[in-house]
């Protein structure tokens, strides 16, 4: 792997972990439950975000450049 690839990589992993972490705080603020599902079962808090555009439309926003980065990698 390139150094250009693994830098692009590296930095789409990270605004994937950005965007969980700005998910945990939103899901957590929003119930309980939703809380709970994001620490354990990361896929189904993006569902979450998908039903609170106005809430953690900034999330799937990050997550979306994120997965960009790392196909373009």
């Amino acid at each position: 792997m390139a150094a250009g690839s693994a830098t692009l990589f590296v930095f789409g992993l990270a605004l994937l972990l950005a965007s969980w972490v700005m998910l945990l705080i939103t899901s957590w603020k929003e119930d309980y439950a939703w809380g709970l599902f994001t620490v354990l079962l990361p896929p189904v808090s993006y569902l979450f975000a998908l039903f609170q555009l106005d809430k953690a439309g900034q999330a799937i926003l990050l997550a979306i450049a994120g997965w960009v980065l790392i196909f373009l990698a």
